[in-house]
């Protein structure tokens, strides 16, 4: 009953910007946290951004700086700003909720499809 819409994934040149969009809907009663987490080919997937219910917002140290996580509470929606892009931020890019659903006693997460981003020349 929870649906997360992924987009802003695609091809870039080093240097370049793109912007991702996540936004959550369904059995949704309170978000816990909400962001983003990648994929490169060979490696293991590791966080980029996340942001508590709290307002803390987390990065990987190989993206402060360069890339900035927002979002729009009302919505259910969280973006990724991803400026100055390297070859090696290449990766698939999964949108990740953490939540409680109605009438739920524990917390449950949920990943999404994920969007793939590439950078190169």
């Amino acid at each position: 009953q929870v649906q997360l819409v992924e987009s802003g994934g695609g091809l870039v040149q080093p240097g370049g910007s793109l912007r991702l969009s996540c936004a959550a809907s369904g059995n949704i009663f309170r978000i816990r946290s909400m962001g983003w987490y990648r994929q490169a080919p060979g490696k293991q997937r590791e966080l980029v951004a996340t942001v508590s219910s709290g307002n803390i917002t987390t990065y990987a140290d190989s993206v402060k700086g360069r890339f900035t996580l927002s979002r729009d509470n009302a919505k259910n929606t969280v973006y990724l700003q991803m400026n100055s892009l390297k070859p090696e931020d290449t990766a698939v890019y999964y949108c990740n909720v953490d939540y409680w659903a109605f009438r739920d006693s524990v917390p449950r997460n949920y990943w999404g499809q994920g969007t793939q981003v590439t950078v190169s020349s």
